[in-house]
């Protein structure tokens, strides 16, 4: 008992010290291919191919495997790199020696797509096109005589670089993206056999890792903030991938520093409803209860803000900016329908939270509004977002034909944001298949054109003979990028990487892996895993005691077999 003992004090011992010493690092990435140049016939580019030559980094005055650069009035020289996957960070150009001292002009240019990095910037007449308004993304540098510089940050996966000046010979050595990523260890994975389930789960976390920078952000492009309500879908794929993270806690104490009340959180009344179902989520999965208590006296002033807002009948009139996500931003029933679903989906988080901390005024609060909303019922209007939170909430008028709606409507009435939810919707009621076949259309429609992080939205309709992100796109085809988006993110201002569109992550460990904590801090866990066409599933979840290890497999049988390892701690159920 004692060895028991001393190990899992050691475990606990080895995270917190992780934890402790979790930093951002910085890693050089070398270009992958060469997408694209100015001169096929070599004449003002010569040798492109040596930028894709190894580099140790150092530069050498008998260095000869660089490429030269030659501009006139008439031609500019230019070249487009791609680094192979989305990246945030910088750009370090190494120049190797030429005849002139004399420092020299280059224009350079980071895109999420080809047709970004190949994009004049704007001014904010064309909200279309790209700018330099969130991160510097196109901008003119001198480069040195003989030696190595950085530049940026943006979130990106393409550089094209032009030379400026003209009747100079410019010997470019190298060009490397700096990948700026915290060093948080993966600690929950997925593996089955279906490569693109396997995909689509990885990219997730790609996709929140990449967000994971001084705080928890959005988008690593555009906004490169914090806003609330992306958190959610984000805390659940960190809570299923990474474990505890200091980073959350951070970023929550910063919203709330940033909300003082009367307050909503980012303006959004939604927003903080969101934020009290983040609190209940994390200590569920984390059980930090003196991250909890502190936030009592702040819960506690919002709760009875809400109340406020909730009349004697059950219904909601919660003021500031009324918001669900964007395609729905234009329609009053449908975001009425969703703000009702979400406040009473807050209120019974504040009880369960309430119910942890033992607090009678807390509790007090949640059941008075629980009782005046619990009769209400919410018309979905036809809508999956709507319809989605009132399946969750329980207070759908008749959830078979809110799930059908949702299925009706399929990938066309998908978001990036509130697909997760339609996604739990659907497994709230036993449709796994279809929700899986959602996710593989959905999200694996990005996949299929070039994408290695999930967009901040994608209107599948879209995809129809639209040109790959990748690549430059025929005139033949449509630019998923430039001519597509809405609302803020018109065009190439649209991020193609953001945080909230990673839910199928969390939901593939929930309902494929099957893993859901049912007691504060993962202290009991549900095991109720779902196969349905797959044949071996494994994975990992990490646990405040440990990792959870399951492998399960389909016998000759068809039945399940399953291989499941819980550290000392955990009490599991199985389904």
């Amino acid at each position: 008992m004692m060895k028991h003992y001393l190990l899992t004090l050691f475990c606990f011992l080895c995270i917190a010290i992780f934890k402790a010493n979790a930093k951002i690092t910085y890693s050089n990435i070398s270009p992958t291919r060469i997408v694209w140049v100015s001169d096929s016939v070599g004449k003002y580019l010569i040798n492109p191919d040596n930028l894709l030559k190894d580099f140790n980094g150092q530069i050498s005055v008998s260095d000869t495997n660089y490429t030269t650069m030659h501009s006139t009035d008439n031609y500019q020289a230019s070249i487009l790199l791609d680094f192979g996957k989305e990246i945030y960070g910088g750009v370090k150009i190494s120049s190797a020696i030429r005849n002139s001292m004399k420092p020299i002009k280059l224009r350079v240019r980071l895109g999420e797509s080809v047709t970004e990095a190949m994009s004049d910037i704007d001014i904010l007449d064309n909200p279309d096109n790209p700018t330099n308004e969130h991160s510097m993304r196109d901008f003119t540098i001198s480069a040195p005589w003989l030696g190595t510089f950085q530049c940026g940050n943006s979130g990106f996966r393409f550089v094209r670089i032009d030379l400026i000046d003209t009747d100079v010979d410019y010997n470019l050595r190298h060009v490397a993206a700096i990948s700026i990523m915290r060093d948080d260890e993966q600690l929950g994975h997925f593996l089955s056999d279906n490569d693109r389930l396997n995909q689509i789960w990885q990219t997730g976390v790609y996709t929140v890792k990449l967000n994971m920078q001084e705080y928890l952000w959005d988008g690593i492009k555009r906004d490169r903030l914090v806003w609330v309500g992306d958190m959610h879908p984000e805390v659940m794929a960190i809570n299923n991938a990474f474990g505890d993270n200091e980073l959350v806690y951070k970023t929550l104490d910063f919203v709330c520093a940033d909300t003082p009340l009367p307050g909503w959180m980012n303006g959004m009344c939604s927003y903080s409803l969101w934020w009290i179902i983040i609190n209940k989520d994390l200590y569920l999965y984390q059980g930090n209860i003196d991250y909890l208590r502190k936030q009592r006296t702040y819960l506690l002033g919002l709760l009875q803000q809400i109340d406020a807002k909730v009349d004697k009948n059950g219904i909601e009139h919660l003021d500031g900016t009324r918001f669900l996500d964007w395609p729905t931003s234009e329609n009053k029933e449908v975001i009425h329908s969703g703000l009702q679903s979400l406040t009473y989906m807050a209120m019974k988080a504040a009880l369960q939270i309430g119910e942890y901390l033992d607090d009678a005024e807390v509790k007090a609060i949640a059941n008075n509004c629980i009782d005046r909303m619990k009769n209400t019922r919410v018309d979905s209007y036809g809508n999956s977002q709507a319809a989605a939170l009132s399946i969750i909430s329980g207070l759908s008028c008749n959830p078979k034909k809110d799930c059908d709606i949702i299925l009706n409507n399929g990938a066309d009435g998908f978001s990036t944001f509130y697909g997760y939810y339609m996604l739990e919707a659907l497994a709230m009621h036993g449709y796994h298949n279809e929700a899986l076949g959602l996710i593989s259309k959905y999200w694996g429609a990005m996949l299929d054109l070039g994408a290695t992080t999930f967009w901040e939205d994608l209107k599948y309709a879209d995809i129809i003979n639209a040109g790959r992100i990748d690549e430059i796109v025929p005139e033949d085809k449509y630019d998923i990028h430039a001519d597509g988006g809405a609302y803020c993110y018109k065009g190439l201002r649209l991020s193609l990487c953001h945080g909230w569109a990673s839910g199928p992550t969390s939901w593939i460990s929930k309902h494929i892996l099957g893993i859901t904590p049912i007691e504060p801090g993962c202290s009991k866990l549900e095991i109720k895993p779902y196969l349905g066409a797959l044949n071996n599933v494994q994975g990992t979840f990490p646990t405040p005691y440990g990792i959870v290890t399951v492998n399960l497999t389909k016998n000759r049988k068809g039945e399940m077999e399953n291989d499941i390892i819980v550290p000392e701690g955990v009490e599991i159920v199985m389904r």
